[in-house]
């Protein structure tokens, strides 16, 4: 098939709309394959091992945009750039009555009252603009990554001696003065204030309180390494200062992925002074610790969000907690039979992918992933599924040059298709994320592989349960009823909490495993 290239020069777009425009380009009709990218050398060498001619991307610099369009004829191709060119210039990437600058200095003259930048520019160039902010006196979200640990040491060494925020490298998400920055959900006003070494895992959090009836003060990504030993959690510790003084939080609720030990110490130490009630879930397979007065810990996302609610003062025995539902689990226990012992975990997010991992290794021996914290039982992204397998698709060694899964499920899909084959596998776990930057519609661009993949099982004569959660609320478009629908119509288990997900996955399997 024809192949056309087309280099952009200076024109700069972020990674959330790169995805975007990816994935709308690979729906064009007659286009077989599409990637709209910036032409970083990354880039280019992806494309380079895709089978197109280097010397037609050579000229690009990571400042430029990078158009390769894959059509049927060559007139496929001039019709898709059309298409194409009109998503550049559409409304959504407009800035309407907002004034477009072409620096940091000048963006401040023209809006002097502004204290926060949101920084989504090349590694290359970001360290520097994020510095620039803070000396500037503005707080930052550093949404670009491929920023060193030196870097990400020194400018939050910077922050802090300027009494500011600097969130990331690679802060996907935040609510700041209940503005929704990044990807985040729709949620209700409130007392909690969130802190978060984690994307996915402050917005399952902050998606419960809302169906548990609480609000949200606050949400403050920190970056996935912020509490890693080399960071020491510097921006933890300033965030937590600066909620103890918020008016608008009552409550506060410390996230991280398995932190370093003596990192989470000194989070823990600098807590119990709050006068405050501080909630913490540091995820991993170990067991928290006791409870203290006005601080608490949670084993889950979910049990994190219950409890914050009770830290502000609401009674559990209100709230609709949503328990298993065991007599479904007895029943598909039963249902189950023979080799189909295993569960396939197939996430977009990565504390999802987490949680359901290691509540799978409370009870089971043979857990892999591609983010297990044991290298011996780490999968790589082509490896086959193993006992049971739960991958991250969103990690860097599946987006390196490709569209986050939240926006283009097509890695997902394959997976899904390769799991669906395999005659030892009973259970398929995915998750759906709603909200700011997500797919338009994450259940139903799933659907058609979700029939496939009960298919290939019906015609072997097998089962396979399918279960699902979506990561959303009443408020988010598409509602998370609606997208639970999708899920019920096709067949799928949904789930009311990425907690519940993981522990009916596990239990379904249990009968075959009652040994382990």
């Amino acid at each position: 098939m024809p192949v056309s290239v087309v280099i952009k020069k200076n024109t700069y777009f972020d990674s959330i709309s790169l995805m975007s425009f990816s994935t709308q380009a690979n729906n064009l009709p007659d286009i077989n394959r599409a990637f709209i990218a910036m032409g970083t050398e990354i880039n280019k060498n992806l494309l380079k091992d895709m089978g197109v001619d280097p010397a037609q991307t050579n000229d690009a610099c990571a400042s430029d945009l990078l158009i390769v369009l894959e059509g049927s004829s060559p007139e496929a191709n001039t019709a898709a750039l059309a298409e194409v060119e009109k998503l550049l210039t559409s409304p959504g990437q407009q800035e309407g009555p907002a004034v477009r600058c072409a620096t940091l200095s000048t963006a401040m003259q023209q809006q002097p009252g502004s204290n926060l930048a949101l920084i989504s520019v090349p590694g290359i160039y970001a360290v520097r603009e994020a510095r620039q902010a803070l000396l500037s006196g503005l707080h930052v979200m550093l949404f670009s990554d491929n920023i060193s640990l030196e870097d990400e040491v020194a400018l939050k060494h910077l922050a802090h001696e300027k009494g500011l925020l600097l969130m990331g490298p690679d802060c996907g998400t935040a609510i700041i003065n209940h503005s929704v920055l990044g990807f985040g959900n729709r949620v209700r006003q409130g007392g909690v204030g969130i802190i978060a070494a984690s994307g996915t895992g402050s917005q399952e959090v902050s998606v419960q309180l809302h169906q548990f009836g609480g609000g949200i003060s606050q949400l403050i990504g920190t970056g996935g390494r912020d509490l890693s030993e080399a960071v020491g959690g510097m921006m933890m510790l300033d965030a937590l200062e600066m909620l103890a003084q918020d008016p608008q939080t009552r409550t506060i609720v410390l996230i991280s992925k398995p932190p370093a030990a003596a990192v989470a110490d000194r989070i823990i130490a600098r807590a119990r002074a709050v006068k405050k009630p501080v909630v913490i879930w540091f995820a991993g397979p170990g067991t928290p610790p006791d409870d203290e007065p006005g601080l608490v810990f949670a084993a889950s996302s979910k049990q994190a969000a219950i409890r914050a609610m009770q830290a502000s003062g609401v009674d559990e025995n209100s709230l609709d907690l949503h328990p298993l539902n065991w007599p479904l689990i007895h029943e598909i226990r039963a249902v189950l039979a023979g080799p189909q012992r295993y569960i396939r975990g197939l996430f977009c997010g990565g504390t999802l992918c987490d949680e359901a991992m290691f509540l799978a290794m409370k009870k089971y021996t043979d857990v892999y992933s591609n983010i297990h914290p044991d290298p011996a039982f780490r999968l790589a992204p082509r490896d086959p599924g193993r006992g049971h397998s739960f991958l991250d698709f969103g990690d860097d060694a599946f987006t390196d040059g490709k569209p986050h899964p939240m926006i283009d499920p097509s890695s997902r899909i394959e997976r899904l298709l390769q799991e669906a084959r395999d005659p030892q596998v009973g259970v398929i776990l995915m998750d759906f994320i709603l909200g700011f930057g997500a797919h338009e519609d994450p259940v139903g661009v799933m659907l058609p592989a979700i029939r496939e993949a009960q298919a290939i099982a019906a015609a072997e004569n097998r089962p396979l349960v399918m279960v699902g959660y979506v990561l959303g609320t009443d408020l988010d478009s598409p509602s998370l009823h609606q997208q639970c629908e999708k899920l019920t119509a096709a067949g799928v288990i949904w789930a009311s909490s990425s907690t519940n997900a993981g522990l009916l996955a596990r239990e379904f399997v249990a009968k075959t495993q009652e040994s382990v």
